[in-house]
């Protein structure tokens, strides 16, 4: 094969991975020694959404986040955030596989970070928020057919206590605060909840910073020394 032919390819790989996964082929030019992950629109789950849906789908991140972990030449994880929330489940899993890794993990919330997107966002190890960036906080909800038993609402109570125990868990909110913004009535029109603008995020104790890219990408790599001086 031909050195034009190979750039080609290369290319239109990295092309493909940018259209589908959102993230940047790691044969391409652009060297870095940190894996960038974004989460974007609608987190889909067990169910398929619409074709006119902006997903970003789990089983897609879960090889990237497998990857992060197991590839030694990446040091750390940029998460970057923009997502109107989604599938409950699979939103909470992907924050528990993010906690759990062991290299450093920044969050950046974008635009907004609402519903399932908190506990993405407060999923690293620090977590920053555009001040211009919004962040709705509400209980869950389900579609579909529902069957008004007594063990139905039991369960919601209970998906809805994962929730707020993760949210609590990985930041500096208090436990009743988020469950009073969660089931606060008079913020939003026709809707319970609240929402959060950057500075409030950090105020409550969701976020810890206000910033932007630069500044999750220093704190990334303030991380990664830090680490890497304590071996």
């Amino acid at each position: 094969m031909s050195e034009e032919t190979e750039k080609t390819e290369e290319k239109k790989e990295t092309a493909d991975l940018i259209r589908e996964l959102g993230i940047i082929s790691s044969t391409s030019a652009f060297q870095t020694d940190f894996q960038y992950i974004n989460i974007i629109g609608s987190i889909e789950g067990h169910t398929v959404l619409p074709s006119d849906n902006k997903t970003t789908k789990y089983e897609h991140l879960i090889p990237q986040l497998v990857a992060v972990e197991e590839n030694p030449e990446v040091k750390g994880l940029l998460l970057i955030l923009n997502t109107v929330g989604g599938d409950v489940e699979a939103g909470l899993a992907l924050a528990e596989l993010i906690a759990s890794l062991s290299k450093p993990t920044v969050t950046l919330v974008i635009g907004g970070g609402h519903s399932i997107g908190i506990p993405l966002a407060v999923s690293g190890d620090y977590s920053f928020v555009a001040e211009t960036a919004t962040m709705t906080m509400h209980p869950i909800r389900t579609s579909g057919t529902l069957i008004t038993a007594d063990s139905t609402f039991a369960y919601m109570r209970k998906t809805q206590e994962r929730v707020v125990d993760f949210i609590v868990k990985h930041s500096h909110a208090a436990k009743a605060e988020v469950e009073e913004k969660m089931n606060q009535t008079g913020n939003m029109s026709n809707d319970v909840g609240t929402v959060l603008f950057g500075p409030d995020a950090v105020k409550m104790g969701l976020i810890d910073e206000i910033g932007g890219l630069s500044s999750a990408l220093k704190k990334l790599k303030e991380l990664t020394i830090k680490l890497n001086s304590g071996k």
